[in-house]
């Protein structure tokens, strides 16, 4: 019975009230513990990396975590209010089956970060197995999935022990930093250079923005009552201060380490901490803060997957085996990413982060938008699964909208395979992800305001109708 209770029932469909359960403090603790992890140190390291100082790197990446972690916290909000995972709210921007558009690239985006994070991963879980980098990456990889299989509760339960636990190694390898390097000279060599500042917002508002597909997903149990600004507080909380903390971290290593950081970001980690049993005990923090957003990823891509796919087939049920099978696509999708890209990490992930910012917050202005504005925090939740319903199969103006700020983007955007003619005029500074918020949300509240009617508040909260 423990054990029926643990295993997760729920995908796509709505969270009844009775099964409703925790506090908003729950997601400080999800999110502080899915960032305090090494690849938030390598992001906050790449803004020294590509040529920032450590003050303006810094203050850059604290502005980009805070602007990009209120877009994803305004998204966190929702799920009490819903009861819904986050991707299918975007069926009432797009379409029961238009929202598959956005949904396949939120599901590559999946497949990158579990990659990503099975890279650094599988670094630490080879040094703690004494087998090799890609078997690392093999067994990190499969418990990763069995982990995700399992679902929502034990998901809050990583995120609460690994908040406590990679928090006190993070305050331990602090004091060992502090203790090489000469802070003072570091935070007085500061210049500022307009394009470098402008990267560190970027990679940090990306890493924030990049949540917002799946933030809900971790919200939706939580009883309707629950006040939707305590949600938003200790979601943005917990996020900013445990990206800020590891990205800082980041800057103060690669300013000090240079090349031996470079060379091995896990190595170095472990090596600033200690030998024997103080680096096993660094080996298992790395490779639990990668699991725990590592799960997020998973969970998040079979969630984006079934939205997708039930768009199509009109099924909201989903078997064990279903979700099992779905759970391993995406590994091993990931696992094959992660073994063709690990020897060219660093360059790879930089392009990589800045390139979702692309795709990512024109879908976050369209939602936002949609949902604060627009609806005014109501959906016909039983439409949402209904080709025939309020919001239609297909929404063409949401997706020409989305689209639209896709494209608008691409003359700002800098990274190492392509660079619009409009970075050099402004000194080489990424600025897409500031026109990827701003132009589609207004497009999109100029055309959906007249064409949207409002939502009667039985309907939208007819759960029962939702779930027959």
């Amino acid at each position: 019975m423990a054990a029926e209770k643990l295993v997760e029932r729920r995908s796509i469909d709505v969270v009844p009230d009775d099964e409703r359960h925790g506090t908003a403090f729950s997601q400080f603790t999800l999110w502080l513990g899915a960032n305090l992890q090494v690849t938030a140190v390598v992001t906050g390291a790449l803004a020294v990396v590509f040529g920032g100082d450590v003050v303006w790197s810094a203050t850059g990446l604290l502005l980009g975590n805070l602007l990009g972690g209120t877009v994803m916290a305004l998204h966190s909000a929702q799920g009490p209010k819903l009861g819904l995972p986050q991707m299918i709210q975007s069926r009432a921007q797009f379409g029961v089956r238009g929202a598959a558009v956005p949904l396949l690239l939120v599901v590559l985006m999946y497949v990158g970060f579990f990659a990503s994070g099975s890279v650094l991963a599988g670094q630490a879980t080879a040094q703690l197995t004494h087998t090799n980098d890609t078997t690392g990456i093999i067994l990190f990889a499969v418990v990763t999935a069995v982990t995700a299989a399992v679902g929502y509760r034990v998901i809050h339960v990583l995120g609460r022990v690994a908040s406590v636990v990679c928090a006190l190694a993070f305050v331990f390898l602090g004091i060992r930093l502090l203790d090489r390097v000469d802070l003072s000279a570091l935070l007085g060599d500061a210049h500022f250079d307009l394009p470098m500042f402008l990267l560190a917002v970027s990679l940090s508002a990306s890493w924030q923005l990049a949540f917002g597909p799946y933030v809900a997903d971790y919200s939706r149990y939580l009883p309707r009552t629950t006040s939707g600004r305590a949600t938003f507080w200790w979601t943005l909380s917990g996020s900013a201060i445990g990206s800020q903390w590891s990205m800082t971290f980041g800057v103060l290593v690669a300013a000090s380490a240079g090349d031996a950081f470079l060379a091995n970001q896990v190595g170095y980690l472990v090596g600033l901490g200690g030998t024997g049993l103080i680096a096993s005990f660094l080996y298992f923090v790395i490779a639990l803060g990668k699991l725990t957003i590592n799960v997020l990823n998973t969970y998040g891509g079979f969630m984006s997957m079934v939205t997708g796919i039930s768009g199509f087939r009109g099924r909201k049920a989903l078997s064990p085996r279903g979700r099992t099978a779905y759970i391993a696509l995406i590994m091993v999708a990931g696992t094959v990413v992660a073994l063709l890209g690990k020897d060219s990490f660093l360059t790879s992930f930089k392009d990589f982060l800045l390139f979702l910012l692309t795709f990512f917050t024109p879908w976050s202005a369209i939602n936002l938008v949609d949902y604060y504005l627009i609806s005014r925090e109501r959906y016909d939740i039983p439409a949402l699964f209904d080709p025939q319903g309020r919001y239609g199969a297909w929404r063409w103006e949401a997706l020409t909208v989305y689209g639209v700020g896709i494209l608008a983007q691409l003359p700002f955007l800098v990274t190492h395979f392509y660079t619009g003619p409009l970075a050099a005029p402004l000194g080489g500074a990424d600025i897409s992800w500031i026109v990827g918020l701003t132009v589609p949300a207004a497009l999109y509240y100029l055309l959906a305001r007249r064409k949207t009617p409002p939502v009667p508040e039985e309907t939208s909260y007819n759960l029962a109708s939702a779930q027959k």
